[in-house]
């Protein structure tokens, strides 16, 4: 494990991206952070981001539940999503599963964030996070956007990151200068979430500012790559929320212009790549009480096939409340494939773990006890599992399963 932000072995720190001396936005761009009542328990709940360049542009993605939340709906319905300039997101309440009214608050937050802001209203994107099936108090979310709005500083990342946290034991966030041929670009991310994530894609908020100038198809192709082999990658509990939203807004503030299928494309894809990449880890190590993280990679002849096997050992409770406890048991690991590949013949797959060979044609092999049983102790256990045939790939990361999960969401509104 290496210090600093990129702290995963899987994940490598591209050789032109550096973590900055501090921790200002991109230029171009303001945050905030403020407490607005909505969390029962107090502290930062509402935070607002804004770039101040009218020639910004954007891209989102968002969660493919059937049930989306009212600022997930409002923002999609309501927003030039190439084009968006402010944020509002608040914590402590999801203003899911809401109805009419939750609608009519997220339109509200939406038109008060604006203001605040000094952003167009079709340009604004709101998103919320917290409890699901009550009412989101508007009056209060006006309140404090005001105040956010006095608070907005381009040092403001910290208290923005703080205020889209829920159950997150700690703030997810970066910032990083990248080295492109055109010159140097700011990048920086603020995230959230540690329960109910499932790819699909996570009980996630992501907000990336970055002063580069992208055209918006330019942004969005980085963000939908990105995501697909960050946030779609991931697991804690199998579970698919109703309001993950991950935005990427671009001020252009650096003067450095990113042409389409450029070098400079290629880089500061290389350095969203791995800062999405290693946010994702950050939410599963985070994931409600989580003690160690999984990596199983799964290899064989078709798609549907080793992804069906990747999310099966991800998201089984044998397989994760084993990996809690550092227990090398491999064979719970085989059910998981069994459960996802049903069929009349036995199925020869090989399994190993940390490169302990445990498993080869569907037959059990002599390994050193000793060594495997100090490998699953580690922060990260690496799962390979290899399928029949050639062609196919893939990778999920999640966490364990512990006492404090159970804790933790047997007693989330009480």
């Amino acid at each position: 494990m290496s210090e600093g932000f990129f702290d995963s072995r899987w994940v490598e720190r591209p050789a032109h991206v550096a973590e900055a001396p501090d921790e200002r936005l991109p230029l171009g761009f303001r945050a905030s952070g403020v407490a607005a009542g909505i969390k029962p328990s107090g502290g930062l709940d509402l935070g607002l981001l804004v770039s101040d360049a009218p020639a910004s542009v954007s891209a989102a993605r968002f969660t493919r539940s059937g049930v989306l939340a009212a600022p997930v709906l409002v923002t999609q319905e309501r927003c030039r999503l190439d084009a968006i300039r402010a944020v509002a997101a608040n914590s402590g309440n999801a203003n899911a599963a809401t109805g009419r009214p939750g609608l009519d608050e997220a339109a509200r937050m939406q038109g008060a964030a604006a203001m605040a802001a000094g952003a167009e209203t079709e340009r604004t994107a709101v998103a919320s996070t917290g409890v699901i099936g009550v009412q989101l108090d508007g009056q209060a979310i006006v309140r404090g956007l005001l105040g956010a709005s006095r608070e907005l500083s381009p040092d403001g990342a910290p208290a923005f990151a703080e205020a889209i946290r829920t159950t997150d034991a700690f703030a997810k966030q970066a910032t990083l200068d990248v080295e492109l041929p055109s010159g140097t670009v700011r990048v920086c991310a603020q995230a959230k979430g540690a329960g109910m994530i499932q790819p699909s894609f996570a009980t996630m908020l992501c907000f990336v500012q970055t002063d580069a100038h992208l055209e918006p198809e330019t942004a969005d192709l980085l963000l939908g790559v990105c995501v697909k082999r960050s946030f779609d990658r991931i697991s804690v509990d199998g579970q698919l929320s109703t309001n993950d939203t991950a935005l990427l807004l671009a001020s252009g503030s650096s003067g450095v212009k990113v042409e389409p299928e450029s070098e400079d494309e290629l880089r500061l894809g290389e350095a969203l790549d791995a800062l999405l990449r290693q946010l994702a880890l950050l939410i599963v190590r985070d994931g409600e009480g989580s003690k160690r993280i999984g990596r199983v990679v799964v290899r064989g002849g078709h798609q549907p096939g080793v992804e069906a096997v990747a999310r099966a050992v991800a998201n089984s409770p044998l397989v994760k409340t084993a990996l809690h406890g550092g227990d090398p048991n491999w064979g719970r690991i085989a059910q998981a494939v069994g459960a996802a590949l049903p069929g009349t013949a036995p199925l020869p797959l090989d399994i190993a773990i940390e490169g302990v060979q445990v498993c080869t044609a569907g037959m059990a092999l002599p390994f050193d006890q000793d060594a495997l049983n100090a490998a699953v102790t580690r922060d990260e256990v690496e799962y390979v599992i290899g399928l029949p045939g050639d062609g196919a790939e893939t990778e999920v990361f999640f966490s364990d399963l512990g006492h404090e999960y159970v804790t933790i969401n047997a007693e989330y509104t009480t």
